[in-house]
């Protein structure tokens, strides 16, 4: 009787593999990509079912490009480019609020910055030109008074995250153990409080100088658009933006392990 079990519960595994498969299978996601000649990448993907178009302009700088007295500028800049920029001076969720934008955010990880939103059809030009500006015209805008309201609201969201019981500790002990001192993935995204408090105005400058020019973006576009007006589009937006100093990368950075480690963590909670 086990055995038969076992074989019905093997059959229905591999049967629920097989659709599973068949299903992925059955799905075609047609996506162009086109480089502009700064060297921004464009990812295209009509999407006729209704009418809106989702925008993502990623970076390719998270906390590994961060070298000590560094950590956790890129997720600092996750939140001042919602700041406004030379040409759009004022508050980033406003604009967008206007045009009627829906699910629009900012994310930070390891390998990336992210941000996003999805817009009516008839707003992809604003969204674009919006995009466009605090890419090519942004750095100067960085005030003061900018960076220290951004700089605190990192700082409070560090202090909310610590407070969580148990959980609080975990990331940044987990990373700081598994990998070896001085390792890029050997630090938490949200950054380091010293780093953060030594940041100035020019350090702030230079790191946005180095990282977010169009050679190191990919802009996606998914929704009701033609391919061929919105690579049009992006090209008129974007394309005058000139493309900054290959940011240095990392080629090889496997963590070795050679032993067991073992360590405990002490928390304050009840």
């Amino acid at each position: 009787m086990k055995n038969y079990v076992r074989l019905i519960f093997s059959l229905l595994i591999a049967t629920s593999s097989y659709a599973k498969t068949a299903l992925y299978e059955s799905i075609d996601i047609s996506v162009s990509k086109h480089i502009l000649s700064n060297g921004l990448t464009v990812l295209i993907s009509e999407d006729h079912k209704a009418p809106i178009v989702a925008v993502n302009v990623m970076y390719k700088v998270g906390s590994r490009n961060e070298p000590v007295g560094y950590r956790g500028f890129a997720h600092l800049f996750e939140h001042l480019l919602y700041q406004g920029s030379e040409n759009f001076n004022d508050d980033f969720f406003k604009a967008t609020e206007q045009l009627g934008a829906t699910d629009i955010n900012g994310n930070t990880w390891f390998d990336r910055t992210n941000y996003f939103q999805t817009v009516p059809k008839n707003a992809l030009d604003s969204i674009l030109w919006l995009e466009s500006d605090r890419m090519g015209h942004f750095e100067k805008s960085i005030s003061q008074s900018r960076l220290d309201e951004q700089r605190n609201v990192v700082l409070n969201e560090m202090k909310q995250r610590e407070n969580i019981p148990y959980q609080g500790i975990l990331q940044s002990h987990l990373q700081e153990s598994v990998y070896p001192v001085g390792h890029p993935y050997s630090w938490s995204p949200i950054g380091s409080k010293e780093d953060l408090e030594r940041a100035s105005i020019e350090t702030v400058r230079q790191w946005f100088h180095d990282y977010y020019g169009p050679n190191n973006a990919i802009v996606t576009i998914v929704g009701d658009v033609d391919t061929k007006e919105a690579l049009k589009k992006v090209t008129y937006y974007f394309g005058d933006i000139p493309a900054s100093k290959k940011p240095y990368e990392n080629k090889v950075w496997v963590a070795k392990r050679s032993e067991q480690k073992r360590d405990v963590a002490y928390d304050q909670v009840p």
